[in-house]
């Protein structure tokens, strides 16, 4: 009698729900709990909340509950329908459990718990003895949960970021926006094309997307277009990361072309020094610093590219809009002078988005934050030995970098 007592109790058990036997199987490791629901009581229907008569009793069901010590802890009960004059037959709800769930609620957050500092499924399946299929539903629900919680919650967005992520291999991509201010990805979808951009915005509810001031983002035209057409009235940010990447492209090229030249005259000055031209010049040790120096005093067309780009990053610094204007024409006219063609291809490139790039100047944010959540969805990958399947990598990606509320 005293574990029935001590077993309502833990599992909150409140009239008229009766924990009647416990049943254990020493050989299987496991403590069936057996409830009832009384004959005669009354029910509550689950729309209205109501007290109705009882219908009938559904199938016996079993819900998986937290262990007991060492025990698989396992709840059955045949659960009461209720007969409710506006709603009609529906089956009530039990305390322990959520609806449609073949797991307590209190293992579904043990479960989220374990999922959340698992490197993988696979390791969560082991230490919850699960399915895969069990622990990825689980998961699923959980993401589920987190959406509607946070379109309840209707929370201003005023800075968002849309970027693009590798999915398989060859050219397979997934396109994700993310809260700016959060640090938080919003949603995921399949592609980068404007089809994909514009679901991904379009997943933002309408409410929130009135509050939204600036995206920052790639100048990749699809991701252009689709918010110049859901967000007419919001800036495009073109950041330093982007900017840099493109003026990297160009000096490489620029080197890759003379090195050859270099090569077929016998000399290899430039062999091997791909990463001293692309890498922060901070960040060099003392012989990296000894091998460039000897390099940018060799007079070529990689030390002048080079230069070129790193007198951009002066841009970066202005905080007037019309000194920053007068930086760039200087820069321009040099840049687009120094007869280097993918440091001219670039500068022309620059300039075609130079609006979105001056925004920056009012709208301080970058697309860092997005490259941080990149290398979280690359270690998600990585761990799960990578996704053939694009809804399971969504799903992982917003379980582990949505922000949501995820427990029942």
């Amino acid at each position: 009698m005293r574990d029935i007592e001590l077993f309502s109790q833990l599992l909150g058990l409140t009239h008229p729900w009766e924990l009647k036997e416990i049943e254990p199987d020493l050989s299987g490791k496991k403590i069936t709990l057996k409830i009832e629901y009384p004959e005669g009581a009354r029910g509550i229907c689950p729309e209205c909340k109501q007290e109705c008569p009882l219908y009938d009793r559904n199938e016996l069901k079993r819900w998986r509950h937290l262990d007991t010590m060492q025990f698989e802890t396992l709840i059955e009960c045949r659960v009461p329908r209720s007969n409710c004059k506006a709603h009609g037959i529906k089956t009530i709800e039990v305390p322990w459990a959520g609806k449609r769930s073949q797991f307590t609620l209190l293992f579904e957050r043990f479960a989220v718990e374990v999922l959340l500092h698992s490197s993988s499924k696979t390791g969560a399946m082991g230490i919850l003895r699960l399915s895969w299929d069990e622990v990825d539903h689980i998961q699923k629900k959980a993401v589920e949960r987190g959406i509607k919680r946070r379109s309840e919650e209707n929370k201003e967005i005023e800075r968002i970021g849309i970027d693009e992520k590798s999915f398989l291999k060859g050219q397979s991509y997934i396109s994700i926006v993310h809260n700016f201010d959060t640090g938080h990805i919003i949603e995921v979808a399949k592609g980068r094309d404007e089809a994909a951009a514009r679901e991904l915005l379009g997943s933002i509810p309408e409410e929130q997307r009135k509050s939204i001031k600036a995206c920052a983002m790639d100048m990749w035209l699809p991701f252009l277009n689709a918010f110049s057409f859901m967000f007419p009235n919001s800036a495009i940010v073109h950041d330093k990361f982007h900017v840099s990447k493109y003026l990297n492209e160009a000096v490489d090229k620029v080197r890759k072309r003379e090195n050859k030249k270099l090569l077929k005259e016998g000399y290899d000055l430039l062999k091997g020094t791909k990463y001293l031209w692309l890498k922060d010049i901070s960040n060099f040790c003392e012989d990296e610093k000894w091998d460039f120096d000897i390099l940018k005093s060799a007079n070529l067309e990689v030390g002048r590219a080079w230069t070129i780009k790193e007198n951009f990053r002066h841009f970066w610094d202005y905080k007037s809009e019309s000194w920053a204007i007068k930086f760039f024409k200087s820069w321009f006219f040099w840049a687009t002078h120094s007869k280097l063609e993918p440091v001219i291809k670039c500068a022309h490139t620059i300039k075609r988005h130079f609006d979105g790039i001056l925004n920056y100047i009012k709208n301080k944010i970058t697309n860092s934050k997005a490259e941080g959540l990149n290398s979280k969805i690359q270690a998600i990958k990585y761990a799960s030995r990578g996704f053939r399947n694009f809804e399971n990598y969504r799903t992982a990606i917003l379980f582990h970098c949505g922000g949501f509320k995820l427990y029942s």
